[in-house]
């Protein structure tokens, strides 16, 4: 497949793709890099056990709340102006949170750059849509940014290793200085400037999907922690009064902040719902086989990145190679085809016992395969579906929804393991009481506890929780099942990308209503 840009403009499209790609990695990096760094970071800083939950989740908390708003906001006022202003808060907040204090002063940070984060991925997105107007160009483009967010996950433990056996927990925030400043100094010179017609910003719209987005993430991430109680309820039913309030007024609204019509279109609506049942498998086995790497199988975090990273060359081999393959091949057979093999890393990560790690990589290697995939292809029959004005609204639609589906895959899988886990695990007898409570909680407590029980006293807990990994690997697997069925049934006769135009038929703005 010929995807050479346009003679004339192809140092320019190409050049500036590799700007994007910068704030692409560092949103990567920063999702996993601060995983090493909690040990050293905890015992300059003490923070409180609440405190420390939360300097973990505040940056994804705020990044998936506030990634439709900005999405619309760079619609209006310019998508590279805002990944601009996006890049130079997020390095300026980077360096504030490297040499804050106190616990209090670091949550503040990372809710700061979660704020600052969430104006980066749809302004990357958006703007490679808009430089790209050749589908298959285009389709590539976006298969290499998926890629390198995911390479950049991938990376983080590595440079957080790196980085703390050499400085200090702080030095893991500095390396948004450098990719910021050039980033700042490339943009101008590289990326050219998108914007809609229209600059009015509902900000009631703006309210109430925070008041959806916000309550939702934190019902799922509070169940995962501490099961279904009053408060998960509540935050549940919040966001879901809120939600029916935001699409009521986004069907009255003229300019709406989100257009709600792009999912009476079945194609967008079923990319969305791959995308989403995809990222909630693979995060939720990425969070367990970390774990069976370090608790199971008793490697250091350095070294569990290190076994994390060959997996995600097949991340790279697929978000790079399906845009090629669905030039020929019609999109939604390639998505269905990769899925279907995907369930063979599902079923190897299921089958697996304690003794079994290079069993258990080999198998996230296929899933790793499934969602370069699903990533590169879902997002661009996402995005094409949008008009051009709003692409920046339904790229950040996309993003919500696999950070949605990767918090959701966390909680459920993870709250599964758990429950299978203490079904089994049983403390020996004689133990502590406190002893033997962290023992029976999860495995990460009976880690913690082993120099005060017998030495064979830890194979029970690793053989209850790789049980709990294999019913977790085998419900994420039908799951991704159905999901490959989605892509045959409702994707399959999208044409070959690039062959006809556009793979999907921009909807149509909307058009009347009231501005209320």
């Amino acid at each position: 497949m010929d995807i050479r840009p346009t003679p004339g403009l192809e140092w320019r499209q190409w050049a500036g793709l590799a700007v994007l790609m910068l704030p692409t990695v560092l949103l990567g990096l920063d999702v996993t890099a601060l995983y090493l760094v909690v040990p050293n970071l905890a015992a300059d800083l003490q923070p409180t056990a609440t405190e420390t939950l939360w300097i973990m989740d505040a940056y994804g908390f705020l990044i998936a709340g506030f990634l439709i708003t900005m999405g619309s906001l760079g619609d209006r006022i310019g998508r590279r102006r805002l990944l601009m202003i996006g890049m130079a808060a997020f390095g300026a907040v980077s360096v504030f949170a490297a040499f804050t204090t106190s616990a209090p002063w670091l949550i503040a940070a990372r809710a700061l750059l979660g704020v600052a984060g969430a104006t980066l991925m749809p302004s990357t997105l958006s703007l490679i849509s808009n430089m790209f107007a050749d589908a298959r160009q285009r389709a590539a483009a976006i298969g290499l940014w998926a890629t390198m967010f995911a390479l950049g996950m991938a990376a983080g433990p590595i440079a957080g290793g790196i980085l703390i056996a050499h400085f200090w927990w702080g030095a893991v925030f500095l390396i948004a200085v450098p990719v910021s400043v050039v980033t700042l100094v490339a943009a101008p010179a590289l990326l050219p400037e998108f914007r809609s017609e229209t600059s009015r910003l509902d900000l009631w719209s703006v309210a109430l999907s925070l008041a959806a987005l916000l309550p939702a993430i934190f019902a799922i991430k509070h169940a995962a922690a501490h099961g279904i109680d009053a408060q998960a309820v509540a935050a549940a039913a919040l966001a879901t009064a809120a939600t029916v309030a935001f699409v009521r007024r986004q069907l009255r609204l003229r300019e709406p902040l989100l257009d709600i019509r792009l999912f009476t279109d079945r194609t967008f609506a079923a990319a969305l719902s791959v995308l989403l049942i995809g990222l909630a498998g693979f995060g939720g086995v990425m969070y367990l086989v970390t774990q069976y790497l370090q608790f199971v199988d008793g490697l250091s975090p350095l070294a569990a990145g290190l076994w994390m990273g060959p997996p995600a060359l097949a991340m790279l081999i697929g978000g790079i190679g399906a845009p090629v393959l669905a030039g020929r091949v019609p999109p939604g057979i390639v998505m269905a085809g990769t899925l279907a093999l995907s369930l063979i890393g599902y079923t190897l990560i299921a089958v697996a016992g304690t003794d079994s790690k290079p069993t258990v990589v080999a198998g996230f290697g296929f899933v790793y395969l499934g969602l370069g995939v699903i990533a590169a292809l879902g997002t661009e029959i996402v995005v094409s579906a949008a008009p051009a004005e709003r692409s920046g609204s339904a790229a950040a639609l996309s993003e919500t929804v696999q950070e949605l589906g990767i918090a959701a895959g966390v909680a459920l899988l993870g709250s599964l393991t758990t429950a299978v886990y203490r079904m089994m695990a049983h403390a020996p007898a004689g133990a502590p009481r406190s002893v033997a409570e962290s023992y029976d909680d999860s495995i990460s407590g009976a880690v913690s506890v082993t120099e005060q029980l017998p030495a064979e006293a830890l194979r029970p807990a690793r053989e209850a929780f790789t049980s709990g990994l294999g019913i977790a690997a085998t419900a994420a697997g039908i799951a991704v099942a159905a999901a490959a069925v989605v892509c045959f049934r409702m994707l399959r006769r999208l044409p070959p990308i690039g062959s006809t135009g556009h793979p999907v038929e921009p909807i149509a703005s909307t058009d009347g209503g009231d501005d209320r």
